[in-house]
């Protein structure tokens, strides 16, 4: 079975409805994987979703903040929803697809503007949920999965405009990538994207601080799609579609897709 799997932070699924079904008019993943919902499950407008053909939806939701969600085509059903750091955040959700294949989509805390635990409190917090997420992975090793999700962590120095001025911001610094880093081994996952695109400045997110976003590119690669190693040489045709973030009342991420042959 092939299947193209997108993931995508919408910042508020119900301001952006219109841009999700442009997205899912135009390039009809047979799953998206959405974060920062920013609602309630009941309240996400699933209407027009379903219209499009995307019947099925796992989902945690919160009034105003964070709120993860899967849309699919094939047929799925819940899996798994994990409450890491205990934050009491809807910042995980899995659903397992009818060919067996589980998908997980996480919203990892963004974390502050200051890189240390003692000063700020949710630096210390995104530390913790990366700690949990690798401890779960290594307590239950993953098969037959994929991880997808904005990680907010851009860990490699082509994913972002520019590694040395970047070390002390949050999202780059050598703490936050050594904690992915242990996630990722922690689960066998393989980084699909820069599997498929391993050369390269590559970006998922640019500030809405900039004026002109596209001629400034100060970007940085937050979402992520990875596989367990068991699956991962099945994905490919990654792609980040860097011009949805051009769209009318943008998110500032850009969806990144790939294709699965399982």
């Amino acid at each position: 079975m092939s299947f193209t799997l997108a993931t995508w932070n919408i910042n508020s699924v119900r301001l952006r409805e219109p841009i999700v079904l442009k997205l899912l008019e135009e390039e009809a993943p047979d799953v998206l994987c959405l974060q920062e919902c920013k609602s309630p499950v009941e309240l996400i407008p699933t209407e027009g979703f379903e219209a499009l053909g995307y019947r099925y939806m796992v989902a945690r939701g919160q009034k105003g903040y964070n709120g993860v969600a899967i849309l699919s085509k094939i047929p799925m059903v819940e899996s798994s929803a994990q409450d890491f750091a205990n934050l009491g955040h809807a910042r995980h959700i899995a659903g397992t697809l009818e060919n067996g294949v589980t998908v997980h989509n996480f919203y990892v805390p963004a974390g502050g503007d200051v890189p240390d635990r003692e000063k700020n409190e949710k630096f210390g917090q995104k530390l913790d949920y990366l700690t949990d997420m690798r401890d779960w992975f290594r307590a239950e090793k993953p098969q037959k999965s994929i991880l997808v999700g904005d990680l907010n962590i851009a860990p490699r120095e082509d994913d972002v405009w520019d590694h040395k001025k970047l070390l002390k911001i949050v999202s780059h610094t050598p703490i936050e990538v050594e904690h992915l880093a242990e996630t990722q081994e922690a689960g066998d996952w393989v980084d699909v994207t820069r599997k498929d695109i391993p050369d390269g400045k590559l970006y998922s997110w640019w500030s809405y601080r900039a004026k002109d976003w596209d001629a400034a590119d100060k970007g940085r690669r937050l979402d992520h799609v990875w596989a367990t190693s068991d699956i991962a040489s099945s994905g490919h045709s990654s792609r980040v579609l860097r011009d949805v973030r051009g769209w009318e009342k943008p998110s500032d991420h850009a969806p990144v897709f790939a294709t699965f042959d399982i």
